[in-house]
Order: structure tokens, then C-alpha cells, then sequence
């Protein structure tokens, strides 16, 4: 009977693992450029005001689970950031992942070519471990500004 009971707790402990996934709400990369999408959307229909407001907002609708919305400017300035609002008005041009790549400058970079995923290494506030991470930077369009949102992989 014991046996029994162990194997369905068991079970049911790797069908939960299967259906939650690694972490409680983390966000897939179609979610995130989703997000990002929708961001550029906005910004573009209601103006860089209220779009701010918007992003900056941590209970909004540009923060999902752990998904959010940050804005800089190309000269690496936090203007907006729905996961850490003590980092807007700094900048973060200089900072550096865990294996030393300027991962800022890569956003700007990026968002200047068309935009896309980059690739680098941050803590996960969740597990509070360093793990790989992919942003997806998109230009705003007409402006000095881009913005990105990222998963943990």
C-alpha cells in the first residue's frame, strides 16, 4: 500500500512539473515579442506620455508573470521599466552579463538593424541563480527610444 501511495505522489508530482513547467509563470518568447509588439502598438497610438506610464506601471498591462516592458534610449538611458522602476533614469550603457558581454549595447545595436533576439546571461529574480537569457528588442519607430522583453530560458 505504501509503495503504491509513493508511486502516484510520484506521478503526480512529475504530470504537475509537465503541465506548470519550470518556473510558475514564466513567460514563452512568443509571449514576450507578443508583449513587445502590443508595447510598439501603444506607444505608437497614445504617444510617449502616456506610453511611459504605461510601462512603468508594475501592476499594468505590459507586465504578464515575469514578462515586462522596459524602454531605453540609445544612449543606453532606462526611461521605462515595469520589472525594476529604481532602474529608470539611470544608465546602464556599461553593464555587463555574467560572461562580460555588453549585452545594453548589443540592444541598441540590435533594435538599429531591424531588431531581434539577444542572448545573454542575468540572475533570475525567481530562482536567484544566473541563467541564460533572451531579450527581444524592437525600435519605436520615429523616436530615440527602443524597447525589449525578455525570458529566461
Amino acid at each position: 500500500m505504501r509503495k503504491a501511495l509513493v508511486a502516484n505522489l510520484v506521478l503526480l508530482f512529475i504530470t504537475m512539473a509537465i503541465l506548470v513547467g519550470p518556473v510558475a509563470g514564466a513567460g514563452t518568447a512568443d509571449e514576450a515579442k507578443a508583449l513587445a509588439d502590443k508595447a510598439v502598438s501603444f506607444y505608437t497610438a497614445n504617444g510617449k506620455d502616456k506610453a511611459l506610464v504605461a510601462f512603468n506601471d508594475a501592476q499594468g498591462e505590459f507586465v504578464k508573470g515575469d514578462l515586462y516592458i522596459f524602454v531605453n534610449d540609445y544612449s543606453g538611458n532606462t526611461v521605462a521599466h515595469g520589472g525594476n522602476q529604481k532602474l529608470v533614469g539611470k544608465n546602464m550603457q556599461d553593464l555587463k552579463d555574467a560572461d562580460g558581454k555588453a549585452f545594453i549595447v548589443e540592444f541598441a545595436a540590435k533594435a538599429k538593424s531591424g531588431g531581434g533576439w539577444v542572448d545573454y546571461k542575468w540572475t533570475n529574480p525567481e530562482t536567484k541563480k544566473i541563467q541564460p537569457k533572451s531579450t527581444y528588442i524592437k525600435a519605436i519607430d520615429g523616436t530615440d527610444f527602443y524597447l525589449g522583453c525578455g525570458i529566461y530560458k
